[in-house]
């Protein structure tokens, strides 16, 4: 692996910023204190610095020589609404707030790159450095790109990095085509006629037949998609009723959860499809089904010539460590709505073994701060190669 010696001396720092971070976690749109400290880091390297898209969302543009090429790197600020269990120095000091995913280690790594750039200036062309908030379900890519962050920083190409536990620090991932799948939320209430236990033949009962929806709700994935496609339905929320009523049978039942999938055409089947299962249940027990199918966060799907620019760069820092086959998530990311903009490519970056079992979103996980001086060299090295100097 090749990390040049100026990030290596910059590790110190960045590893300070990234504990520090993590000891302060912001929620989406509430990234105030973090969105200052880059906003303040990256005046200080001399990079001219624009606040405010998607509220809290900062961008940093470094223009050097007469090169016409513009890209973006993109880095995620917010934590998550859980609280930290593990025991460590830097331990979150909000309750109810923690760093479970990592984006204080991808904020540092970009606030890295960007002081190594506008240092070493070894580029001509544009780089926009794209800290962007409210990843986790809040919607922070939507607002920034609403806000016109393509219109006021134009990119010929946008890259996104997260990272992965499991792949060695010393390891990253670069694959081309669907890397993250569609998230997208539905919710079921299921109106029925409420009545005493004792006699349901006087009413419309909505849990049995939210209890044959279920049931039957896996049969979209297994019998009408096509077993070559994947895809995910969960019903993941159920409310009903009062369990200090166990002798009413409610009027009401409602259900909720998550769909999944990495081509338009499965996005529009399990739309459809977990519908026509509502409706054809209320329909059969009488009773009425009001369904809604929120569309949140489209596939990431990489770029076949911005992941060949990446893989470049990715081998030039880990040699023979990079993975080009690599399964993708059913996780969701809304990178996705960069790379609706321009040509985009998203790489995993090792975290290292999931120590005791801590992988994202879980209350023990933790960014490997050796993680750090990989992704700075690949950020720098894949500027380095998409804006390379005339000479």
């Amino acid at each position: 692996m090749r990390i040049p010696a100026e990030i290596e001396s910059d590790l110190p720092f960045l590893t300070a910023l990234r504990r520090d971070l993590h000891a302060h976690p912001e929620l989406g749109f509430e990234e105030e204190r973090t969105s200052a400290i880059v906003a303040k880091l990256l005046e200080e390297a001399g990079i001219s610095v624009h606040r405010g898209l998607g509220g809290t969302g900062v961008v940093g543009t470094l223009q050097i020589g007469n090169g016409t090429r513009r890209i973006g790197l993109r880095a995620d600020m917010d934590a998550l609404a859980m609280p930290e269990t593990a025991e460590r120095p830097y331990k979150s000091t909000v309750t109810g707030k923690m760093h479970a995913c990592g984006h204080d280690g991808h904020t540092t790594m970009l606030i890295g790159a960007a002081r190594h750039l506008a240092a070493t200036r070894g580029f001509s062309g544009t780089v926009h450095f794209i800290f962007q908030p409210a990843e986790e379900g809040r919607g922070g890519a939507k607002r920034m790109v609403e806000d016109g962050l393509f219109e006021l920083f134009p990119c010929d190409a946008v890259y996104g990095l997260h990272n992965m536990p499991g792949l060695a620090v010393d390891e990253m991932a670069v694959v081309s085509g669907p890397q993250l799948a569609s998230s997208d939320s539905w919710r079921l209430t299921l109106r029925g006629t409420g009545t005493h236990g004792a006699k349901p033949h006087l009413g419309r009962d909505p849990i049995t037949a939210a209890g044959t929806f279920l049931s039957s709700l896996q049969t979209i994935v297994g019998r009408i998609v096509d077993p070559l496609q994947p895809a995910v339905v969960s019903a993941c929320s159920v409310q009903a009723g009062d369990p200090k009523a166990l002798n009413v049978i409610p009027d009401i039942v409602e259900i909720g959860g998550t769909a999944r999938a990495y081509s338009p055409e499965v996005r529009d089947q399990l739309e459809a499809e977990i519908g026509r299962l509502a409706q054809g249940t209320a329909l059969m027990f009488g009773i009425v089904a009001e369904y809604a199918f929120e569309r949140r966060i489209p596939p990431v799907v990489n770029d076949a010539d911005a992941t060949a620019r990446a893989l470049g760069a990715a081998v030039d820092v880990f040699d023979a460590k990079v993975v080009t086959h690599f399964p993708p998530s059913t996780a969701g990311d809304d990178f996705a709505f960069f790379g609706q903009k321009a040509p985009g490519c998203y790489v995993w970056l090792g975290n290292g073994p999931a120590v005791d079992g801590a992988l994202h979103h879980n209350t023990a996980y933790d960014f490997n701060d050796g993680a750090i001086g990989p992704g700075v060299a690949f950020w720098t090295r894949l500027v380095e190669r998409e804006l390379a100097s005339e000479g």
